[in-house]
């Protein structure tokens, strides 16, 4: 069965991107735009893991994440890795408060995202 994930990033092009990664590995994407339809979505399906930038409309990553850390039931615990071109405006520490478990600089590429998604979704 393939693991579930969720993209969320506001730029199509960065979206586009991450899901034709993904899709190559055979996970299931499923791609929004802001950090609402990322809550809306785990509400109504269990995921494997959430992909979140975190300058988005709406509802920011860090916002969102901060929800999903306060969500009852198993999508409470999902991994959830940032993507951010402003690394160097947070550290860890303010990813962990938010409760994010990783980050994934921009620009994107191939190999970053591969092992950070492996990373949180491999069951061994």
């Amino acid at each position: 069965m393939s693991k579930k994930i969720i993209v969320a990033e506001d730029s199509s092009v960065i979206q586009n991107l991450t899901k034709k990664i993904l899709s190559q590995l055979n996970y299931e994407i499923s791609s929004v735009k802001n950090g609402q339809q990322v809550l809306d979505l785990l509400e109504k399906d269990n995921f494997d893991l959430v992909l979140l930038d975190i300058h988005m409309p709406v509802m920011d990553g860090m916002e969102c994440a901060k929800k999903v850390r306060s969500m009852e039931g198993s999508n409470q615990q999902i991994p959830i890795v940032a993507i951010t071109g402003n690394a160097n405006n947070y550290t860890m520490e303010n990813f962990e408060e938010a409760g994010i478990n990783a980050f994934i600089p921009k620009p994107l590429n191939y190999d970053s995202v591969v092992e950070m998604v492996k990373k949180y979704t491999d069951d061994d």
